[in-house]
């Protein structure tokens, strides 16, 4: 679906014009979005608005990484939206001109429509802060970055939630649930970081500075820079929190071996003296003495309370 939004130099809204009756020269400025868009309309790249093959190339194939590239006086932008269900970075594509915004997504995204509706509802009350392509590339960027937030405030949450249990489930479940995290906070990662790159690149260029809208983008900037620190802190508390129930586990276990190891030392010469009268001779001390049976008892038993009471002063069952 091909969709359009044209300003006239009066300021007036020309809103679902088909691209054949729209003649640029007319305009102020034209959003043209390709939403979901046919094989037949994505060939209109090239064949309608003749882009550069190699932005149109980029446009059609695999996941780019976030770029900025200049063919002529057209800058061509790969941003990421973000699918919160999976994390995965979704492409958006942007051509972008002093009086045109080609906006370009295999999928449809809830935040280009939100910033459809938003600029589209601008232009008809006339806002002067609508001013043109660029700072309509702005507010499809700006809701693109405010959709990373709810992604990470929700993986702080689970964060939250580990730490407020106390030791109530296993520490297996727990380590599992924090790499569960760390993965989390990794694909995050891989779509915040290189748009903030992105973004730097963005802010410092000649056409955003030309046109006025450097306080615009250095205030996505400025999202994306606190979005890494977030996810830096948060990815430095899942470590601790890792080597913590990591520590945690190693304890319990050596608790676990030193009490089998006080409990097999105490049993040693028990069943040493066992097992020397178990012998099957006939000529053995005491073995032929009616008390030799309560005696050698009540010298296991003095034995090992006697071995338990210097245990226990040693502190070996704390």
């Amino acid at each position: 679906m091909i969709r359009t939004l044209a300003v006239t130099r009066n300021r007036e809204a020309m809103i679902g014009l088909p691209l054949e009756e729209l003649k640029m020269e007319e305009y102020e400025w034209v959003w043209v979005d390709f939403n979901m868009p046919t094989p037949e309309e994505s060939r209109m790249l090239e064949t309608y608005f003749h882009f550069h093959p190699l932005a149109v190339e980029d446009c059609l194939h695999v996941l780019q990484r976030p770029k900025l590239d200049y063919y002529d006086d057209v800058q061509f932008l790969v941003l990421h939206a973000l699918d919160a269900d999976n994390l995965q970075a979704v492409e958006v594509d942007f051509f972008l001109s002093p009086n045109l915004l080609v906006s370009f997504h295999m999928q449809s995204l809830n935040e280009v429509d939100e910033a459809w509706e938003r600029v589209s509802e601008s232009v008809k009350k006339r806002s002067v802060k609508v001013n043109g392509a660029t700072f309509s590339a702005y507010t499809v960027m700006d809701k693109l970055v405010d959709q990373y937030f709810p992604s990470l405030f929700a993986i702080e949450d689970e964060l939250a939630d580990i730490e407020s249990k106390g030791g109530d489930e296993s520490v297996d479940d727990l380590v599992q649930q924090v790499f569960a995290i760390r993965s989390k906070l990794l694909k995050l990662r891989r779509t915040v970081v290189p748009m903030r790159d992105l973004l730097y690149r963005v802010v410092n260029s000649q056409h955003v500075q030309k046109h006025g809208h450097h306080a615009y983008f250095s205030d996505i900037y400025d999202h994306l820079l606190k979005l890494t620190d977030m996810i830096e802190v948060d990815r430095e508390m899942t470590s601790d929190l890792r080597d913590s129930y990591i520590s945690l586990n190693s304890n319990r276990m050596n608790n676990i071996m030193k009490t089998l190891t006080v409990i097999t030392t105490i049993f040693m010469p028990l069943t040493l003296i066992a097992g020397i009268y178990g012998m099957n001779f006939d000529v053995m001390p005491e073995l032929h003495w009616s008390f030799g049976y309560g005696m050698v008892l009540l010298f296991m038993f003095l034995l090992g309370s006697s071995m338990v009471l210097w245990f226990v002063r040693r502190g070996w069952f704390k």
